[in-house]
């Protein structure tokens, strides 16, 4: 690890952005949207990064393995069936779509740069630290898969 890289759970840097997002709702302009229609967005937009983040859990807990983001050399087994066949990361993929879905309920434009910065802030502090481990971990098997799934989607 060198010292760029920060050690916060995935699910608290989600939590800090949906906070800061609602913030800048309130300090900036909303569109007029009727508040069903954006619950009725943000539940099916949230409902599906759920269903992401469900299935990549079940997916780590079939295989046994570590579901700590925080030690991925804890990883035992390298997981590329059921949803991480169409992304290598379903959880954080879960989390994004849940703070796209928050976006969408607050209808304040300036809101989706908190889906924007999780993306930024998961690629280099997240993501990138654990593709090393499991790089070393795993080998070559790792870079072959890699080379067939995507990071997001």
């Amino acid at each position: 690890m060198n010292g760029l890289e920060l050690k916060v759970p995935p699910p608290l840097v989600a939590l800090v952005l949906a906070l800061a997002m609602w913030a800048v709702s309130w300090l900036t302009f909303a569109l007029e949207v009727d508040v069903s229609l954006r619950i009725a967005m943000a539940a099916a937009i949230g409902l599906v990064g759920l269903a992401f983040s469900t299935s990549g859990i079940a997916a780590f807990r079939q295989a046994r393995t570590t579901l700590n983001p925080m030690k991925p050399e804890a990883a035992s087994t390298l997981v590329t069936n059921g949803i991480y066949r169409f992304t290598r990361n379903p959880m954080y993929v879960g989390l994004l779509l849940v703070l796209v879905g928050w976006a969408a309920f607050l209808c304040a434009p300036w809101a989706l740069v908190g889906p924007a910065v999780f993306v930024l802030y998961m690629n280099r502090f997240q993501i990138a630290p654990e593709e090393r481990v499991l790089r070393s971990a795993f080998g070559e098997g790792y870079a072959a898969y890699q080379a067939k799934v995507r990071r997001w989607l």
